[in-house]
């Protein structure tokens, strides 16, 4: 699936593309258009280029340099029409012309900066002088595209002939055309040849400005790189997530960092609403996208398990357009996950408080019944639920709750049964009415 399809979810990833600093529109377009790897080689390497990249933007002294660079960036155009032509042998005019000249220029220049970063070697761009002189051939290196006199010494006869007439001499000024015409045919058939170095120059332009953006976000945000796991097991220290640090501290509070792990066993997160358990879901989603497609990771120390496919299920999915309710809507994308399960890839499943619109008792044998269904060896499945289910093989979490009039969202492993008792709590924070919570406390004495 490409990234463009993924960036809805609502798990903070459009946050993190919206505020990824290209300088070029190529380079965003590249990114969104880019299938979500799933190999292992080609994310190590996509981390240790990024890694270069994010030891000579931390360099103080290089930061002139890197200006440079990014400002050539900014005259990256995407040109797949053009090269799509001179694979075809097309004619190209001179807009089409100029456009290859313009990013054999480019792709000349950027080399030259950053082998004065000691990147040279990272990215590979394809070596067009031999372009720059077929459209340059009188030296001028000036961006721009023009039938140059050089070209032919019989046009070169003609345009003296027309400047020196008064009036405009049709008959000539054909006779020019033509040999442009020519001209352009001529030069079409000899850049022809160049398609896959264009396509291969334009792309090398794009990744060095995504890495560039990504070395500076991994700065901005303090991302730490990942490792890739090789047992199987993921685990973050002082995970967050950058949308909602940053909305915590426009209001002045702070972001309380989490850690956890999980592995091919179920693990189940409990605790009140308000408990920030949708919260890591929402970043463990999003750091394990971030990882695939070689972002820096919102956290101090990441161990990551590479997924074939990740489904993250949350919240309202009521489809107006499908006429489904919330719960029907639910079913559907839960359903969905239990499919994929039963084949060989391997399967991140992120569920959000499933079943939680249909009445307690059989919201809780649904919820039971799921642990049980996707405790497979291929699946690692973090679900939140407030349901006390039925004792399964399955690790459970559940968020510290209230401690010194605040909520410690901390998690901490718990027992089979355990149901945390936060809501009266968190209601009486709130300032809610206090007969209301006493009564409802009386209640719960009697039950108990």
């Amino acid at each position: 699936m490409r990234l463009k399809q993924l960036i809805e979810q609502p798990c903070g990833l459009k946050y993190m593309i919206d505020n990824l600093d290209t300088h070029s529109g190529f380079a965003r377009r590249m990114i969104l258009d880019t299938e979500m790897p799933t190999d292992a080689k080609e994310i190590q390497t996509n981390y240790q280029i990024l890694k270069e990249f994010y030891d000579v933007v931390n360099v103080k002294e290089n930061q002139n340099q890197i200006n440079n660079l990014q400002f050539k960036l900014c005259n990256l155009k995407e040109i797949g029409g053009t090269i799509t032509h001179l694979r075809n042998k097309y004619v190209l005019d001179d807009i089409e012309l100029f456009e290859v000249k313009h990013l054999a220029m480019l792709a000349g220049e950027t080399q030259v900066v950053m082998d004065n970063l000691q990147l040279g070697e990272s990215i590979f761009i394809p070596n067009l002088e031999e372009v720059v002189s077929i459209l340059d051939p009188d030296g001028m290196k000036i961006a721009s595209f023009y039938i140059y006199d050089s070209y032919s010494e019989k046009l070169s006869e003609l345009r003296r002939k027309m400047k020196a007439k008064d009036d405009f001499d049709e008959a000539l000024f054909s006779e020019a055309t033509a040999i442009e015409d020519e001209i352009r045919a001529k030069l079409s058939m000899q850049l022809s040849k160049y398609a896959d170095e264009f396509e291969a120059a334009q792309k090398a332009l794009g990744f060095i400005d995504l890495n560039l953006a990504k070395a500076f976000q991994m700065i901005k945000y303090n991302l730490c790189f990942p490792t890739i796991a090789d047992n199987g097991e993921t685990e973050y220290d002082g995970l967050f997530n950058p949308e909602v640090k940053e909305a915590l501290e426009l209001r002045k509070r702070d972001f309380q960092p989490v850690q956890i792990a999980f592995w091919n066993k179920p693990t189940l997160i409990t605790g009140a609403n308000m408990g920030g358990k949708t919260v890591v879901l929402k970043t463990l989603t999003l750091c394990q996208y971030l990882f695939q497609f070689g972002f820096g990771i919102p956290a101090t120390k990441a161990k990551i398990d590479l997924k074939d496919e990740i489904y993250f299920c949350i919240g309202d999915e009521q489809s107006i357009e499908k006429g489904l309710s919330s719960f029907a809507a639910e079913m559907k994308n839960i359903d969905a996950v239990i499919k994929a399960s039963r084949g060989k890839r391997k399967i991140l499943a992120l569920i959000d408080e499933p079943a939680r619109t249909t009445n307690p008792k059989e919201g809780t044998a649904l919820v039971s019944s799921l642990v049980k269904v996707l405790e497979v060896e291929n699946v690692s499945l973090v679900m939140t639920t407030h349901y006390d289910i039925e004792p399964t093989d399955s690790r459970r979490l559940k968020v510290k709750g209230f401690e010194d009039g605040k909520m410690n969202y901390e998690l901490i492993e718990v027992k089979d049964g355990e149901v945390p008792h936060e809501a009266l709590n968190i209601a009486e924070s709130l300032g809610i009415d206090k007969e209301w919570i006493s009564k409802a406390r009386e209640i719960l004495k009697i039950k108990e």
